[in-house]
């Protein structure tokens, strides 16, 4: 089925776009509603699955999760059909069919594809290309990112190169992302800067409307007044290194028995919480909470309430969480392996950078913030101001330098 979303009409002829993408994402849609309404594009999205409209079991939060904001209202979209079952996602699931039909009647300019990890996605690049359409690739690798094992980096240092060639303009989500790309041999001058953004806008309204309840939300958590508060929002994921927290945490208590004086909150659930609280009943500690997964509106609360936020992921292709918390004029701390670092994290500006596993390094960063509230406010501030720039914006005009340098200037 075919639907619309209003948009502005300026531009006598706009690119036709085509955009591809796995299932309707809660980062995405405000930005999909914004390039809709732009006159320089005519977008049509495309989706694999719509496992994400209802209910469904997150498998990286192991719990069922419904999206409290719309993902699909604003832009036009269309769900491809599928052989079998569409409520899983896979490299090879779900198998769908019926975009060359769509990419011919359409007319399209050009064939912008999310990523190269599903079958269909590799299809569509073959199939955009047989029918002339230019393709743009926008994703998530970077070279911290590569495979572990020899043989599947062999193979991936083989075949990617060629892929790569077969891609007209490259839609980088920062820095990490164009190494990635210039390492596997893409000219610089068919790299755009399509920055991963949040909707800068309606973050920073939903925490100004938290801060008058700011108090109460603490008197609901028990929480004494005036107490530093230090977040960690994310999936409950090896990868993600929970635990390197909580030891990092453990360091701020004077002799190791006695409570430190910041809470310590973690937001979100996954395989790692149950270990997780296990060590917590041990220490007898109550200044650690577990609250469980929060939706996308009840999310600003948190982030208002807390004095730094902190992800020490091992293996994070960039943290959109991240983006979202600097709206919310906080200071930061990830590992030099979270992917957004070298873009949005300025090491003593705005919050630090430390090794991955480096938990004393962790523990002085928080130690030195919580410790300090005139550095944690004035970092904040450069959060807000560097987040500022950072912004669906600046991706309409990555994606149109993209689409001038593939389609050209003047759209037929």
């Amino acid at each position: 089925m075919l639907h619309f979303g209003g948009r502005e009409v300026g531009l006598r002829r706009p690119y036709r776009v085509a955009y591809l993408v796995s299932h309707p994402i809660q980062y995405q849609a405000p930005l999909l509603r914004y390039l809709a309404r732009r006159a320089e594009l005519d977008l049509t999205v495309f989706f694999l699955s719509d496992l994400s409209t209802g209910a469904y079991v997150d498998p990286g939060f192991g719990v069922p999760v419904r999206w409290d904001v719309s993902l699909l209202d604003g832009y036009r979209y269309i769900f491809l059909p599928a052989v079998g079952r569409r409520d899983r996602l896979s490299f090879w699931r779900p198998f769908v069919h019926g975009l060359r039909r769509h990419l011919k009647a359409g007319q399209f300019h050009a064939l912008w594809v999310h990523g190269y990890a599903h079958h269909a996605n590799l299809r569509a690049i073959g199939v955009a290309r047989s029918l002339g359409i230019k393709v743009l690739l926008r994703g998530e690798s970077h070279l911290h990112h590569r495979a572990r094992s020899p043989l599947r980096a062999w193979v991936k240092d083989r075949i990617l190169p060629w892929l790569l060639r077969r891609v007209d303009g490259f839609l980088a989500i920062g820095m990490l992302n164009r190494e990635f790309y210039l390492h596997y041999g893409v000219p610089e001058e068919r790299i755009f800067t399509m920055p991963y953004a949040v909707d800068n806008d309606f973050f920073r309204r939903q925490t100004a409307e938290a801060g008058p309840r700011r108090e109460k939300l603490r008197e609901e958590l028990g929480l004494d007044p005036g107490q530093p508060v230090i977040l960690y929002a994310s999936k409950f994921l090896k990868r993600k290194r929970p635990s390197d927290l909580l030891d990092a945490y453990v360091r701020l208590s004077a002799d190791g028995a006695r409570e430190p004086a910041p809470y310590l909150l973690f937001v979100g659930d996954g395989a790692e919480r149950p270990a997780l609280q296990a060590r917590v009943r041990v220490l007898r500690w109550s200044s650690v909470k577990f609250l469980g997964f929060k939706n996308q509106t009840e999310l600003p609360r948190y982030y208002d309430l807390c004095d730094v936020f902190v992800l020490p992921s091992e293996d994070e292709p960039w943290g959109l969480v991240v983006n979202e918390v600097m709206n919310a004029g906080k200071p930061v701390i990830v590992t030099d392996r979270v992917g957004c670092g070298p873009d949005l994290v300025h090491h003593g500006e705005n919050g630090f950078v430390v090794p991955v596993g480096d938990v004393e390094a962790l523990a002085r960063c928080l130690r030195q913030l919580t410790a300090d509230s005139e550095l944690a406010r004035n970092m904040g501030h450069a959060s807000q101001r560097i987040i500022s720039a950072w912004d669906f914006q600046a991706d309409l005009q990555g994606l149109v330098q993209a689409l001038e340098y593939a389609v050209g200037r003047t759209a037929a």
